[in-house]
């Protein structure tokens, strides 16, 4: 099956000299078309960064993102839609007029907003306006905002934030419909569960390094999974140290 994202050794370091740090390491990601990926790792493993680096917010120090086949541009925002940490939201605005304002800066037609409100369960929201809602509301117009254009890659970083069972339920319900449609859906969670319901393929990044991809299927305990790449990255790291003593 072919990618719609892959990256090649994508690095990306913060600070310069002796101070600097890596976030992400040589990172090598295969994204397929029409598929869900789940993005795993602990806190602070890179999850975000990495994922700042394909949807433009970051620059990566080196290495390179490939987008459908070809080197990544910027024009290729328009066919990435995300939601990373906090929604991007106008909060004296309500759901449509956010949504408005995002079909107006990409220049595409207000006729999508009323299905994307349909799909996150926000069309009743009427004159409420977005700085009121509450935080798994806000989550899921930060959804919508991603989804308006219509993408064909959709990022969705610690998207079930906020959300109660029912909420995180729906989500995922919505995330394989997406990938129903023909939507690519990368999802980053340090929740195993979450990603479980709905990854047709993982990938686990430990202290910047993606240290396991492969397909995933119900046969697999993830959990088991998980603990022992966690460890043997650790271990691996602590006989490094060893050895530059």
């Amino acid at each position: 099956m072919e990618c719609l994202l892959e990256t090649r050794a994508l690095t990306k370091s913060f600070g310069r000299g002796e101070r600097a740090q890596t976030a992400v390491d040589a990172v090598d990601m295969h994204v397929e078309t029409g598929r869900v990926y789940g993005l795993l790792g602990p806190n602070g493993a890179g999850k975000s960064t990495l994922l700042k680096m394909v949807t433009g917010m970051l620059r990566p120090t080196s290495g390179d993102i490939l987008f459908d086949g070809r080197p990544w541009r910027r024009e290729d925002l328009y066919d990435i839609g995300s939601l990373i940490e906090h929604p991007p939201l106008y909060p004296n605005l309500t759901a449509r007029e956010n949504l408005r304002v995002r079909c107006a800066m990409l220049g595409i037609d207000d006729a999508r907003i009323e299905e994307t409100l349909e799909t996150v369960s926000l069309a009743d929201t009427g004159s409420k306006r977005a700085g009121s809602f509450s935080l798994g509301m806000k989550q899921r117009l930060g959804i919508a905002l991603a989804l308006v254009a219509h993408p064909k890659l959709l990022v969705l970083d610690e998207p079930a934030n906020g959300l109660d069972p029912i909420g995180i339920e729906e989500l995922r319900e919505q995330i394989r419909s997406f990938a129903d449609a023909g939507i690519t859906v990368v999802v980053s969670s340090h929740i195993l569960t979450e990603v479980a319901h709905v990854a047709d393929r993982i990938g686990i990044i430990v202290k910047g390094t993606l240290a396991f991809e492969s397909d995933f299927t119900e046969d697999i305990n993830l959990e088991k999974l998980f603990m022992d790449v966690c460890r043997n990255k650790a271990q691996e790291n602590a006989a490094e140290k060893g050895g530059n003593r």
